[in-house]
């Protein structure tokens, strides 16, 4: 029996069908990608300030509320201090929603950013309204948790 000829093995090799790509079961990240929503606010001809305005948004609004607590330490000061921070990372949330680019303010996904932007702001302010002595917001069961736990 003669072998095959070389032009039959290869037209024989191009007909099975390639092994199926394996599948992981475990996703592993290989590379970092940006955030959605990561790219420049601005376009790139632009200065660098312009490029970054959500985030500069956001840190005036939370190094003004910084100011305002170190000039003037005392309770109303403090109050409106805290305020504007808490403000500020409200602010941030809801640019983070509505504006499709803000450049360095996306760190995670949209939806992990505004949940933690909003969480956190909410949290700030909710503590500034209720610092003692006379707060501005008063919840009758956090007082009755607050004495459980004391007592």
């Amino acid at each position: 029996m003669a072998p095959a000829p070389a032009a039959s093995a290869v037209d024989s090799a191009a007909s099975v069908p390639a092994p199926a790509a394996r599948k992981r079961r475990f996703l592993f990240t290989t590379s970092t990608s940006r955030p959605e929503g990561g790219g420049r606010a601005a376009s790139g001809d632009a200065p660098a300030p312009a490029r970054q305005w959500p985030l500069l948004t956001v840190l005036v609004l939370a190094g003004l509320g910084l100011l305002v607590v170190g000039v003037d330490p005392f309770e109303q000061a403090f109050r409106v201090g805290t305020l504007l921070i808490g403000a500020a990372l409200l602010v941030g949330a809801v640019m983070r929603r509505v504006v499709p680019s803000v450049g360095m303010l996306a760190v995670r996904s949209r939806f992990t950013d505004m949940i933690t932007y909003g969480v956190m702001g909410g949290l700030i302010v909710m503590l500034a309204l209720m610092v003692q002595p006379e707060p501005w917001l008063k919840i009758p069961f956090l007082e009755d948790v607050l004495h459980l736990t004391v007592t």
